[in-house]
């Protein structure tokens, strides 16, 4: 495998792994009640339509049929990927549950 070609397997890996940090995003938005293109926004006001979160929302299920995504966990995949913005804005929304709760 010469350079080129690693270094489009690594691209390709890294796409793969993001698209799979969106559907993480994704559906702990959907377990928690919360529309996550309105968050990503908070988060992104001048980045408009995201497709990849578009793509991760058709693979979402409803919160009854998913299994838990603990907080952590999706803060953690946030800051794989230096999300800190959307990290920022959904540990906002944590806040807020755990305050009217």
């Amino acid at each position: 495998m010469n350079s080129k070609e690693l270094e489009e397997k690594i691209i390709q890996n890294y796409q793969g792994e993001e698209k799979m940090m969106i559907l993480v995003f994704a559906q702990w938005c959907v377990n928690h009640g919360l529309n996550p293109e309105e968050i990503y926004l908070k988060a992104y006001p001048d980045q408009g339509e995201n497709s990849s979160l578009k793509e991760a929302l058709e693979l979402t299920v409803p919160k009854e049929e998913a299994g838990d995504v603990p907080d952590q966990t999706l803060l953690g995949v946030l800051s794989l990927f230096g999300n800190d913005d959307l990290a920022f804005i959904v540990m906002e929304e944590i806040k807020k549950m755990k305050k009217d709760s």
